[in-house]
């Protein structure tokens, strides 16, 4: 697992380099991955829409920020993504800024469907869900992984798809109000609590 993770490093873009990888395509009608539809076009394009504005309009807690500038330890997240991606959307720019606080923590993404040999080592209840980041220390070792959402948002997904039997168009608008409500916050409790580990 380790030279699969170390070939997805080499591979891999900052955070920056990826808004404008995703900027860049959309200008050619395109979305990140081999493939191409109308629809992902259009979640991509909402999506980055959705970025811009949490790079300018997310903050992290005071409380986030004391917690990762003490980080002690080097640290890579390696975050598998793709443009068309909601959650990614709405998690990737608050990550960012964690990491941006600290000087310990280097954050690092590839595209999902450029590697699936790292996904498939990654997988959620046997599903490629992204984003899914992957905390390694300076020797390349696992330290923990989170995603694909926050723990509040997956347990509400979780109870909704218990309930009635599927993921469908209503669950998603509750999942959107949901982030929109929580700006970031849970997903802040949750890289703090598997750093805290």
């Amino acid at each position: 697992m380790k030279e699969v993770i170390e070939n997805s490093l080499e591979s891999s873009i900052s955070y920056e380099k990826y808004r404008e990888l995703v900027s860049h395509l959309l200008k050619e009608h395109k979305s990140t991955g081999p493939n191409q539809s109308e629809a992902l076009y259009n979640y991509s394009l909402l999506n980055d829409r959705r970025m811009k504005r949490l790079d300018k309009t997310s903050k992290l807690r005071e409380d986030t920020i004391e917690f990762v500038k003490s980080i002690e330890k080097s640290q890579t997240w390696l975050v598998l993504t793709e443009g068309w991606c909601g959650d990614a959307a709405q998690n990737l720019p608050v990550l960012s800024k964690m990491a941006d606080e600290s000087e310990k923590v280097d954050l690092k993404l590839v595209l999902r469907d450029d590697n699936l040999e790292l996904m498939d080592e990654f997988l959620t209840n046997g599903g490629r869900s992204i984003p899914k980041l992957i905390a390694l220390d300076k020797d390349k070792n696992v330290l923990f992984t989170w995603g694909p959402r926050p723990s509040l948002a997956t347990k509400m997904i979780a109870d909704y798809k218990e309930e009635n039997g599927v993921v469908d168009a209503k669950v998603k608008e509750d999942l959107q109000r949901w982030y929109n409500k929580d700006k970031g916050v849970n997903v802040q409790e949750d890289i703090i609590a598997l750093l805290s580990n």
